[in-house]
């Protein structure tokens, strides 16, 4: 038996890297089989692949490949380019050819064993070799990121998005902007230009959907949930079995074998549209560039709309003006080195900002300037629970989601636990995650059910696992129970979302979720002026909630100056498109 192995990974995950393609290499190796062409490793960590994207390492090694099945087609014995002295080409059996990649293409392909049948009694030196070569392996690679992290400049680094990922996500309706960034127009802002009604955060919070951007300066993430709609996913290894019947090497047999290990370690295999690290190492683009190039195509696709039927003259005109930007497009926007720069641009050009961050990075949480919301992502109250939704690339992710939440309990102005209900996942969690509230102490705690966005091999997500909206109510009802500080506020039914408030923004009878939006850029404009020694706490900038997105008002978080909007044949109301 002849055979080619092409494994597929995220070298993110550095102790699970192509761990599949690699034993199936050396099982078939052991087992008496000749490799036709030295291993490949495709890795779709756009920052570590050899070639620039997880295409181009397939692209290169298949080069090779079919460069030697034309070989072997014509008759060709020499398992090698026949560079090698006799007897002592680099791929001997001693040296555990199994183990070599596409690196090794230069000298290091395998000849046929001379002796393909191993003796019981060897098994042990084979073994013991191949995991002292993978331990001096990973060692070396390990020393040459760091090394690579520490001597590349601005210039010697990639581009995170690569034509591949610009293609897919040009596609899905997002303008690119430069190396790493990019701006969508949300369905909440499309539907509020009709007057069809805004999101939750219009409820919640009083901003206008139709001025609001979202964004972010970066595409890449150090997580990769469950519930992500940007995923797709990719067969953990590529065995090729070369039949040499034909005479068309092209032609030949190929047959593609899913190798599973086991159930949990699946999805480490598994990998999103965009890119995932834990720290920054691509090309950096500077906040300047990033934000007049986002304000522009934000621009650009409202103009789109003029003209369209339903579209209300003066919120076209008004949503050309943005005044709300949500950080929380796709991405990890606070990894970008540059985020606090960022954010003094957007509040400088009188925008508000919204900031959204995975809770895995304590440090910058820390050192983030004045945001007008922060928000956490709260997915999961436990370490099994966290790790099976959020699959985070930190090994210590627990810690650092903890210390997040303590960073953020530190923050002066307002912050924001995000819950995403997950239905048979995480939703009977209810005192571990009225621990997490006293941990960071936030001023509101958003409580939404996850939005099914169809089958996807990526996730084992159905809708079997979206939450109705009365089962969400019911979960608040029983969470704010246990935390007597807070109480539920507001209700946005159309987003299947409730809004828990600390009761410090409850004035009298009246709750005071809202944003006084002058008021804040006035502070953060007197933070800045002051070298960052006047400062101030959410309660300095809020507003009166409006009585009909308080829970329990009829209208149940629809703003009644616009219009509920009934697609035909559908028995509920929904807003937007």
């Amino acid at each position: 038996m002849r055979y080619a192995v092409f494994g597929l990974g995220n070298s993110a995950y550095a102790s699970h890297f192509n761990k599949v393609g690699k034993n199936v290499d050396k099982w078939l190796w052991t087992l008496g089989a000749h490799r036709v062409v030295a291993r490949g490793e495709g890795d779709c960590d756009v920052a570590n692949s050899k070639h620039g994207s997880i295409e181009a390492d397939f692209g290169a090694w298949k080069t090779k490949f079919l460069a030697r099945l034309h070989t072997l087609e014509k008759g060709e014995k020499k398992p090698c380019d026949g560079s090698c002295r006799r007897g002592q080409c680099e791929s001997s059996a001693e040296e555990e050819p199994f183990e070599s990649t596409s690196e090794d293409e230069s000298g290091a392909e395998d000849r046929p064993n001379p002796n393909p049948v191993v003796d019981v009694e060897d098994l042990g030196r084979i073994v013991s070799c191949a995991k002292r070569e993978k331990r001096e392996k990973e060692q070396q690679e390990k020393s040459g990121l760091l090394r690579s992290s520490g001597k590349n400049g601005p210039g010697e680094r990639r581009a995170m998005i690569t034509p591949a990922l610009r293609e897919a996500l040009t596609r899905q309706g997002y303008q690119l902007i430069g190396s790493h960034s990019g701006v969508k127009l949300c369905r909440w802002t499309k539907s509020m230009l009709r007057g069809r009604g805004g999101c939750y955060k219009h409820t919640f919070y009083g901003i206008e959907s139709h001025r609001c951007m979202e964004t972010t300066p970066s595409l890449a993430c150090a997580n990769k949930c469950v519930f992500c709609w940007r995923c797709s996913v990719i067969a953990p290894v590529v065995l090729m079995r070369i039949s040499f019947m034909t005479g068309d090497a092209e032609r030949l047999f190929m047959c593609l074998l899913a190798i599973w290990m086991s159930s949990s370690e699946k999805y480490l295999f598994r990998h999103h549209t965009n890119p995932v690290g834990t720290e920054w190492r691509w090309k950096m683009d500077q906040p300047e560039v990033i934000l007049k190039e986002a304000i522009e195509n934000h621009q650009s696709m409202i103009k789109q709309f003029k003209g369209v039927p339903g579209v209300k003259e003066e919120r076209f005109e008004e949503g050309m003006m943005v005044k709300h930007c949500a950080l929380s497009l796709v991405g990890e926007p606070i990894m970008y080195p540059e985020i606090n720069r960022f954010l003094t641009l957007l509040h400088e050009c009188k925008i508000s900002s919204f900031l959204v961050t995975n809770a895995q990075f304590p440090v910058e949480i820390r050192n983030l300037k004045p945001v007008t919301q922060l928000y956490v992502s709260v997915d999961a109250s436990t370490k099994d629970s966290l790790k099976k939704i959020d699959r985070p690339l930190f090994k210590d992710f627990w810690q650092r989601f903890l210390d997040s939440l303590k960073a953020l309990a530190a923050k002066q102005q307002r912050t924001v636990y995000r819950l995403t209900l997950v239905k048979a996942w995480n939703v009977d969690e209810l005192q571990a995650y009225a621990e997490l509230v006293s941990l960071g102490n936030p001023d509101f705690i958003e409580v939404k059910g996850v939005t099914y966005c169809g089958e996807s091999s990526a996730s084992s997500l159905t809708m079997a696992n979206v939450p109705w909206h009365e089962e969400v109510v019911h979960f608040v009802q029983d969470l704010v129970d246990l935390i007597p500080d807070y109480e539920i506020a507001c209700e946005h039914e159309h987003s299947n979302c409730l809004l828990i408030a600390h009761k410090r923004f409850k004035v009298g009878s009246e709750w005071w979720t809202w944003i006084d939006y002058d008021r804040f850029l006035e502070l953060v404009r007197e933070y800045e002026h002051s070298g960052g020694s006047a400062t101030f706490g959410a309660q300095d900038y809020m507003a009166r909630t409006p009585r009909w997105a308080v829970f329990g008002a009829r209208e149940r978080g629809f703003d009644p100056k616009d219009t509920r909007y009934q697609r035909k044949n559908k028995s509920k109301d929904i807003s937007g498109c």
